[in-house]
């Protein structure tokens, strides 16, 4: 089968629109028919060269939903026809973080950066012949692509998948880096430190946990006007007057927690918000930046005396397979906005205009349409 996708073919470089030859699923695997992609800046990292793939060409986009068309030998709980959201971490239910209930830490997460399927073999490729990478197994920038059974959630066909595709990524890495990284409780003070695609969302789960500020921060009118909308209290330029107001409100303390969700991160990023924490407040760091950046410029001191607490998060700390469906219900109860998220609409070749206008500020997210 011939699909349309937007390949690297180098980095840093720009997405390339070329035809590629898909390969039928083989066991465990499904093929799906993407028909939205978002465009979350993780990919814009690959393009940039701040995180490597290990395949050129390579294919993008980790963010998308769409429906089956075919299945693989061994696939059980999919069928032709399903409505699907892609899991860029397809959790084996197997290893020691699935067995946690961590699914979010799947040793299949290796894969991630790979280019490969799970046996190590390539299903996209080239009319010369030549391998084409995938990212996170998915490759949503591809209008058809194979992925394991795992990466491929089952929808109600009911939910519009122009929507689902942003629970595939953006809407629960925010929401839980809220609800389950800084474990908002109500009454909080919190501060989201870049409030794009992202951010937007965990301003969105600290809303729902009950927060009674929520301070926004963003360098952008637009992302801090949307902010106000989906639930922020206050909206700031920079972290000192969000700092200012978070001591403010708590007679010096300072905020119970910062969750930092700028577009490319920085140590300095994370000291900011270190120092606008209380004591024993947390810092979620759910941002990613160039990996070959170490160092986070804060007191050793401080962190050991005042219990302070500096905290990762992938995807939220949430399991894809359950993150999904339950964000979806929260969006047809009406607790999530999915619709508002939506900035702007692409075609597959106006892509890299659609990141264009992301570093541009205007966008909270630009989808693909195929």
């Amino acid at each position: 089968m011939r699909s349309r996708a937007a390949v690297l073919l180098e980095a840093p470089g720009e997405w390339e629109i070329v035809e590629v030859q898909v390969d039928d699923p083989k066991e465990f695997e499904v093929l799906v028919r993407f028909q939205h992609a978002g465009l979350c800046h993780s990919d814009d990292h690959y393009a940039k060269g701040d995180v490597p793939a290990m395949a050129y060409p390579f294919c993008g986009g980790h963010e998308g939903a769409g429906v089956v068309e075919k299945v693989g030998p061994g696939v059980r709980d999919l069928r032709v026809g399903d409505h699907v959201v892609a899991a860029f971490i397809p959790g084996c239910g197997r290893c020691t973080w699935c067995a946690r209930g961590m699914q979010n830490l799947c040793d299949n997460g290796a894969y991630m950066m790979q280019g490969t399927q799970l046996d190590g073999t390539f299903r996209l490729h080239t009319d010369a012949g030549q391998d084409v990478g995938q990212c996170s197994l998915v490759s949503t920038f591809s209008e058809y692509s194979v992925l394991p059974e795992w990466g491929a959630i089952k929808i109600d066909p009911e939910i519009p998948l122009s929507v689902a595709a942003l629970v595939g990524c953006g809407v629960p890495t925010g929401w839980g880096s809220a609800v389950n990284a800084a474990a908002v409780q109500p009454g909080h003070v919190v501060i989201v430190m870049g409030v794009g695609g992202i951010g937007a969302n965990a301003v969105q789960g600290a809303r729902f946990a009950g927060a009674s500020r929520i301070i926004a921060v963003d360098p952008v009118p637009f992302h801090r006007e949307m902010a106000l909308k989906l639930g922020a209290t206050d909206a700031f330029e920079n972290m000192q007057q969000a700092t200012d107001l978070a001591q403010a409100l708590t007679n010096g303390q300072g905020a119970d927690s910062a969750i930092v969700t700028v577009g490319v991160v920085t140590g300095e990023h994370v000291a900011e918000g270190f120092e606008s924490i209380r004591k024993a407040g947390t810092v979620v760091l759910t941002s990613m930046g160039n990996v070959t950046e170490y160092g986070i410029p804060v007191s050793l001191f401080e962190l050991a005396m005042f219990q302070k607490r500096i905290q990762g998060s992938l995807f939220g700390m949430m399991q894809p397979t359950r993150a999904v469906p339950d964000m979806l219900r929260l969006y047809q109860e009406g607790h999530l906005m999915l619709d508002e998220l939506i900035t702007r609409r692409y075609s597959l070749e106006e892509i890299n205009q659609g990141y264009r206008d992301m570093h541009a500020g205007l966008n909270l997210r630009g989808v693909v349409d195929f």
